[in-house]
């Protein structure tokens, strides 16, 4: 080990281990043989060394071990073995280098437990040096956010957009700080101060059609139709097809109800059915025909080889957009980085010869294949889990699709009455007319929209329609 050859040493400790004439001395050729194994990258392999050392309750190289399996398994991002190393810990034993990340990951699990306010006090502890500080101060606004402490929250925002002032107008901590923001003005009911927040979002960023779809939901709420028509014409642009956003569509039909516009209504709903009946109906079809987690997964897996696929997507079992959903949620997303290292690691043995034809190269693989299994298992039953709730949405969404429908058909209704009883209506629908061609009308270039999209346009429609209410 000091003459740096840690692959030698390793599989040295590996025979040494495994000899039942040194039990006694066991915990701490382990130790020094996790020691080694992060030295090669291997942290993985590393972290069950130092698991055994634990389990073996060997007072005095227990706690050194705890230490080195808390730093290995934060690099690997092992949820499992983190927990396991956390609860076993005294914070004051920890290195002081190694405090920063104990504060954040204890604060990961207080927040899980729905313990917001301790949560918080452990992300605050967590330093302005640390390369967990942006994701502390990020997480801490959160948890009081749960906590309902929205001042201190908005603080919190404010703190990590300060940070972050110089950044570039995309930076991921920046953009998200804003968003939190908006998020938070909105929970306050302040639909105007959180409509302007919204806008900040840069539209190159990935956050922006969310910003979108959420902006939408303050204007309503502020009254604002027209702007947040605009709105829906670029969320269900062809440039979001593979979006899944199935409450859209029936939250620009509630706006077109309030402005009394019961032809585009009618449209909007009759494509929510078209686009989201078909998709529930998937969905309940692959969940009962299937139950093992490994089906779930190879489905997930899917997307990210017919991402550029338009014909191989047709082919799927579930519709592409659920997929892609369900391959963004974040304890997916997590799952799959940690898949990523554990085929880094993987290779690392395959690329090693002092490692792949030894003693220690089969060891290594059958760990690392092992965790790779449980992990894609993991996945899967995650997948299934977030299928279960989307079929649950759907199912009343579709609910409020029959209501809606119920309101528009009442509308009309009442519509056809006045015309019976000779009352004057306010003009016609707005897109009665589909031969318009270019004029000027507030200030606006119009064009006659024939459902084409232009990138540099998006984010910049303007509905120009009149409500029809008397």
């Amino acid at each position: 080990m000091k003459s740096g050859q840690y692959a030698q040493a390793a599989n040295a400790l590996l025979v040494l281990s495994r000899r039942a004439d040194l039990a006694s001395e066991r915990p701490q050729i382990k130790y020094y043989l996790g020691l080694c194994l992060m030295e090669l990258n291997l942290n993985q392999v590393a972290s069950f060394q130092f698991v055994d050392v634990i389990k073996s309750n060997d007072q005095k190289w227990t706690r050194q071990a705890i230490e080195k399996l808390l730093v290995v398994t934060d690099r690997l991002g092992d949820e499992t073995l983190l927990n396991y190393a956390i609860q076993r810990i005294d914070v004051a034993s920890v290195p002081t280098q190694n405090r920063d990340m104990l504060y954040f990951r204890l604060g990961e699990i207080k927040e899980k437990a729905g313990l917001h306010q301790e949560a918080a006090a452990l992300y605050s502890k967590v330093g302005s040096q640390s390369r967990y500080y942006y994701s502390a101060v990020y997480n801490k606004g959160l948890a009081q956010a749960e906590a309902n402490q929205t001042d201190l929250s908005l603080q919190s925002f404010q703190t990590l957009l300060n940070a972050r002032r110089g950044a570039k107008i995309t930076d991921t901590n920046k953009v998200a700080a804003q968003m939190a923001i908006a998020r938070v003005l909105y929970q306050r009911q302040e639909w105007d101060k959180s409509i302007e927040a919204y806008a900040k979002i840069p539209r190159d960023h990935v956050m922006w059609h969310d910003a979108m779809f959420e902006k939408s939901w303050a204007m309503l709420r502020s009254a604002r139709f027209r702007s947040s028509l605009s709105n829906f014409q670029t969320l269900h642009s062809s440039f979001y097809e593979d979006a899944y956003i199935p409450e859209s569509l029936l939250l620009r039909s509630i706006v077109y109800l309030y402005i009394c516009k019961y032809d585009e209504m009618e449209k909007v709903v009759s494509l929510f059915e078209s686009q989201y009946g078909p998709a529930a109906q998937r969905i309940n079809s692959f969940l009962a025909s299937r139950s093992n987690a490994d089906s779930y997964f190879s489905e997930i897996q899917k997307i990210n080889i017919m991402k550029n696929d338009s014909e191989s997507k047709k082919k799927l079992n579930l519709p592409y957009n659920v997929l892609k959903y369900i391959s963004e949620e974040g304890n997916v997303r997590r799952n799959y980085s940690y898949i990523k290292k554990l085929n880094d690691e993987r290779k690392l043995v395959d690329e090693t010869p002092a490692v792949k034809n030894s003693a220690l190269g089969g060891y290594a693989t059958r760990i690392i294949n092992n965790r790779m299994k449980s992990t894609k298992e993991a996945i899967g039953d995650m997948a299934k889990a977030h299928l279960l709730n989307m079929k649950a949405e759907l199912r009343d969404l579709n609910e409020q699709a029959s209501f809606i429908r119920y309101e528009m058909i009442n509308g009309k209704k009442e519509v056809l009455k006045k015309k019976l009883a000779g009352k004057d209506l306010n003009e016609v629908q707005v897109d009665e007319n589909q031969d318009r061609s270019f004029y000027i009308q507030n200030g606006y270039e119009y064009y006659p929209f024939q459902g084409e999209y232009w990138l540099d346009e998006i984010g910049n429609y303007h509905y120009l329609g009149k409500q029809s209410c008397e």
